[in-house]
């Protein structure tokens, strides 16, 4: 598989979340039932070890991150022997530059093709210590840069480092979630003045899923006018209603090759941020979007809990009403028919 031609081409890729018993336990049966649903659902990469497989999955005490990189693979791995087609399997790799190339080299191993690169240790670093750290793990593998709102652990990223950035050779795509127009601009500047056309762009901001993947970004490169698309999205969003997912993907494809915009997809994008909003608990900064995330798989028979290693990560007060208002409001963008008539198949 050409990596770089398959993630230009615009996928849906999810970031798995971590499926655990009523004591907290890993459970390895729904793990396995998350990643068929995903694979079944079409997608075209599956991120794991990210912040929605919850970052605690590296601590000793829980030990989980070798055994979900390991299950996921293996799952993959198996399901597409069935009905072969491309695929890219990202981890995640976070920490120290210690730390983040014994990820890549583990996950690499596993048969992880790319890495998506947290920045959340280097929160007071200057910019070319965090380029050098990016370029030491891109020795590894390829690379995905990972432009993480403040609100999830992040720092802000101006162009001067996405400009930086996009000068590692070993960079396959960059995944924008900053949850902000300004420094979404800034990356998809960065990028287009760079003349890297071989970077994919995928979308990390939930709240602007729709948009971001029917704007033109255009700016001027040596005296000419360069567009940019964002061609795909890398999303906690997606782990939920993925096969809805999918589809709309393919609608906004379709809708991009028209000379004019339909206004009813402005009214669509609003739909989804509105569905977001309950998903990703933006009403209390985000605290409950790991546990809005199972609860939905929990409601479809996919989760046995919402439980998360932290147990202070729970549901805000009113999100599980807020998950149901939604549901109810826009079931087009739902999946509760696909995952009922195939849940017991992936459970089994």
């Amino acid at each position: 598989m050409d990596l770089r031609a398959h993630l230009h081409t615009g996928h849906v890729i999810p970031a798995q979340p971590l499926a655990l018993d009523a004591q907290r336990k890993f459970s390895e049966r729904h793990q396995r039932a998350i990643t068929r649903y995903y694979v079944a659902a079409g997608v075209g990469g599956l991120a794991v070890g990210v912040h929605s497989t919850q970052f605690e999955i590296r601590e000793p005490q829980h030990g989980l991150f070798k055994p979900v990189l390991e299950l996921a693979a293996r799952t993959i791995d198996e399901e597409l022997k069935k009905q072969p087609r491309p695929f890219i399997k990202i981890s995640g790799v976070c920490g120290r530059t210690e730390q983040a190339v014994k990820e890549a080299e583990l996950a690499k191993s596993l048969g992880y093709q790319a890495g998506l690169l947290s920045m959340a240790a280097f929160k007071n670093d200057t910019e070319d210590a965090m380029i050098a750290h990016c370029r030491r793990v891109a020795e590894v593998y390829p690379i995905v840069g990972f432009y993480l709102q403040p609100a999830a652990g992040g720092r802000l990223l101006g162009y001067s480092f996405w400009r930086k950035f996009a000068e590692i050779p070993n960079v396959v795509a960059i995944k924008l979630a900053p949850f902000n127009r300004y420094q979404t601009i800034d990356v998809m500047r960065a990028l287009a003045e760079s003349g890297r056309e071989d970077i994919a762009l995928y979308t990390g901001n939930d709240d602007s899923i729709v948009v971001d993947l029917f704007t033109p970004f255009t700016f001027e490169r040596n005296g000419t006018q360069v567009t940019r698309r964002i061609v795909g999205g890398l999303l906690g969003h997606w782990g939920v209603w993925t096969r809805a997912a999918v589809q709309l993907l393919e609608e906004i494809k379709q809708a991009r090759t028209s000379a004019t915009l339909d206004a009813r997809w402005l009214e669509k994008a609003i739909a989804v941020t509105d569905m977001n909003a309950a998903l990703f608990d933006s009403a209390n900064g985000f605290k409950g979007c790991i546990p809005g995330i199972l609860e939905v798989l929990r409601r479809g028979g996919l989760v046995p809990t919402i439980n998360c290693l932290n147990p202070h990560e729970v549901l805000s007060p009113g999100q599980a009403e807020e998950l149901t208002r939604v549901a109810k409001a826009y079931p087009e963008l739902t999946d509760d028919a696909f995952v009922a008539a195939n849940r017991d198949k992936w459970l089994a």
